[in-house]
């Protein structure tokens, strides 16, 4: 499945080899190495192109699913360059996902998918300012969401709910969405909910990216510390040894904690570790934020 989806991401999704080892958090040779055998393997057994039936249908949806979102994740958040978004590329992906659930309307994680990036796709004009920089989830005006698209991935999250009675890896990110699409202001936002369904989530598909992302949700549900204490028991994983939102992460939590002096550490290494122009001037700023707290 891994090279099925890195050499389509490649020759189809137009990502580079760096990009599309960021997205799977393992190194670029790693990535190149996959799409040589692929091309090779497929040139030795002449593997024609077919569209596959029966159970060998059902089989690929999710390697399907997989490029889509990774596609999707590279528009919304791109790991490199001078903008924070690339939006013909979570147009693409939303119109892919819309036409996979039109041909299969009876497999759940599709309308699972397509829920996750309606949702996440509402929010493309709160999420940067006005010279193009990054606008954070708490700091955006939800005033500026996509009402329509918010209401189709509701819309798509119950269909997918109700095809299966448990929820996949998709539809448990879109259910985490949607508590975000339906608070009205960041405070309003259930947080415990969101800690249930990322320990739901971490059971069906376990991640270190999911283990982190569920101590950002328990941070905000219970204090920084507690979150805090989550992000050191993985910091060690080496997975994300080079993820610069480990350290963003931990920077915030520190922050918030009034441990200004490890959080400027933080943020400046996050900022070394990421390639975007845009994410990188955010993490800069918050870094000199924390010192000119340390220096009043």
């Amino acid at each position: 499945m891994e090279a099925r989806a890195a050499l389509t991401l490649r020759l189809l999704g137009g990502l580079t080899t760096d990009e599309i080892a960021r997205a799977f958090l393992v190194p670029e040779p790693t990535i190149a190495q996959r799409i040589v055998r692929a091309k090779r393997t497929l040139a030795e057994k002449r593997v024609p192109f077919e569209v596959p039936r029966g159970d060998e249908l059902t089989s690929r949806i999710s390697s399907v699913l997989a490029v889509i979102y990774l596609i999707f994740n590279e528009g919304y958040s791109a790991t490199a360059g001078d903008n924070w978004m690339r939006p013909a590329l979570c147009e693409d992906a939303l119109r892919l996902g819309r036409t996979l659930a039109e041909l299969t309307p009876r497999e759940p994680e599709v309308h699972g998918l397509v829920a996750l990036m309606e949702i996440q796709a509402s929010r493309s004009r709160a999420r940067t300012g006005p010279s193009g920089e990054p606008v954070l989830l708490f700091d955006q005006n939800r005033a500026h969401w996509d009402q329509l698209l918010i209401h189709r991935g509701l819309a798509a999250l119950e269909r997918a709910e109700k095809l299966n009675g448990t929820r996949g890896a998709y539809a448990l990110q879109a259910a985490i969405a949607a508590c975000h699409a339906r608070a009205f202001m960041p405070e309003g936002t259930d947080w415990n909910r969101i800690v249930s369904l990322y320990t739901e989530l971490a059971a069906v598909s376990p991640s270190p990216i999911v283990d982190l992302n569920r101590a950002v949700a328990v941070s905000m549900a219970s204090g920084p510390a507690a979150g805090l204490a989550l992000i050191n028991s993985i910091t060690s994983d080496p997975a994300l040894k080079s993820y610069h939102l480990l350290p963003a992460v931990r920077g915030d939590m520190l922050f918030k904690l009034e441990r200004f002096g490890e959080a400027a550490e933080e943020f400046q290494r996050a900022a070394s570790l990421t390639r975007n122009t845009r994410e990188r001037e955010l993490l800069l700023s918050r870094a000199a934020e924390c010192e000119r707290v340390i220096t009043r």
